[in-house]
């Protein structure tokens, strides 16, 4: 048997960095029966549930297992004690840099010459890379690049980035992200799930949103604080009820975004044609299901949007992450995405009623794209297996 130590964002609370462990221990196991992966947690209980069909060994990462998240023993030897690292999600950024509880890159960057001293390949799995701001953090990526013999990015930003910051690297091949082949779950558990929460009742249809918490991040400048920001997500979902006849469905992918999500649907005076669901109730698949069932959805968080265009709803950003543009334009949705700066009511709503009235052009344009991309993602496992086979 082989090992492969994943690193990731594996706590459970987010349903993108879910569906990116789910989707890369799917994919291996189309292709492989002899390998067993090495999973650092903040959950060893969720992983035993959610992936324990996988051949899944969870390595805890709590105070108590001597280590400060990923900053301790746990990560040393995970990563030092395997035959393969990949790296995947967006976790290597310089970003509170010192921060263990934050920043993965220093500490991954301080154990990656002992896996070189080893000969344990560290490999950049369907990830993305950056913000890198500072010349620490430079200095850090390139620790972790020279103990890779590959990088498989899911975008391309990620390649310009190593490339302009002059960093010295193996090939770095283009693929996508492992969330777009996730699977759906039965028609019969999602109608379940619709009856329970009562929705898709309007043969208008339903208009999909999505917020985070971290909007205050993103404002900066003071012009458009929190409870701006919310005022205009319930100003834009009265406008489509009123001028579409349409329901609202509110997905939540990352738990911590539940508070925000329920001041946003408090701004609004037609309460009682908005629905919510998140991922303290369904798993990424029952979410993915849902979506495949609204006309349009709007949504900050990049998962969200790349759960739509894997079951063919067309997305929108509201762009908080340079990555979730970047994702609309590999889908080729690049024009369906609306800045902060430019976000009104009047703007939103516009940009949500003429993708409602063109979703069915949308969808067939954006098909035959998201098939290749989901194509691209599983040929990764390839590029990893070759490597593998090597050791």
């Amino acid at each position: 048997m082989k090992t492969i130590t994943v690193l990731g964002n594996n706590s459970g609370r987010n349903a993108g960095d879910n569906a990116i462990l789910g989707n890369l221990l799917d994919d291996f196991a189309l292709k492989r029966s002899d390998i067993t992966f090495k999973i650092p947690t903040l959950s060893t209980r969720f992983i035993k549930k959610s992936f324990g069909h996988h051949p899944v060994v969870p390595i805890g990462m709590m105070p108590w297992n001597f280590c400060l998240k990923n900053l301790g023993w746990p990560m040393y030897s995970a990563m030092t004690n395997t035959d393969m690292v990949l790296i995947t999600d967006n976790i290597l950024f310089d970003r509170k840099f010192n921060n263990p509880f934050v920043n993965n890159l220093k500490s991954i960057a301080l154990f990656a010459p002992f896996c070189k001293k080893k000969n344990i390949p560290i490999i950049f799995y369907n990830s993305s890379v950056g913000p890198i701001d500072h010349e620490v953090g430079k200095n850090a990526l390139q620790k972790v690049l020279d103990s890779s013999p590959l990088v498989i990015t899911r975008d391309a930003q990620t390649k310009s980035l190593i490339e302009n910051l002059k960093l010295e690297h193996p090939e770095i091949v283009v693929h996508a992200d492992c969330a777009l082949n996730t699977q759906l779950p039965s028609d019969r558990r999602i109608d379940e799930i619709i009856a329970q929460e009562q929705l898709f009742g309007n043969p208008r249809g339903t208009i999909g949103l999505n917020v985070n918490a971290y909007i205050d991040n993103w404002s900066e400048t003071g012009t458009l604080n929190r409870e701006k920001f919310c005022k205009v997500l319930g100003g834009t979902a009265d406008a489509l009820i009123e001028k579409l006849d349409v329901d609202i469905l509110y997905t939540v992918s990352q738990i911590m975004d539940m508070k925000v999500t329920r001041e946003c649907v408090a701004q609004s005076r037609h309460q009682s044609r908005i629905k919510v669901v998140g991922n303290c109730d369904y798993t990424f698949q029952e979410l993915t299901g849902l979506l495949s069932k609204v006309d349009v959805h709007a949504g900050l968080r990049t998962h969200t949007l790349i759960f739509c265009a894997a079951v063919g709803t067309p997305p929108i950003s509201i762009n908080a992450y340079p990555k979730s543009a970047g994702f609309l334009r590999t889908v080729g949705m690049g024009d369906w995405t609306i800045d902060f700066e430019d976000l009104s009511v009047e703007n939103l709503t516009s940009l949500l009623a003429r993708a409602w009235n063109e979703r069915e052009g949308l969808t067939a344009a954006m098909a035959p794209i998201v098939e290749r991309e989901k194509e691209k993602a599983r040929e990764s496992v390839t590029l990893v297996s070759n490597i593998l086979d090597s050791i």
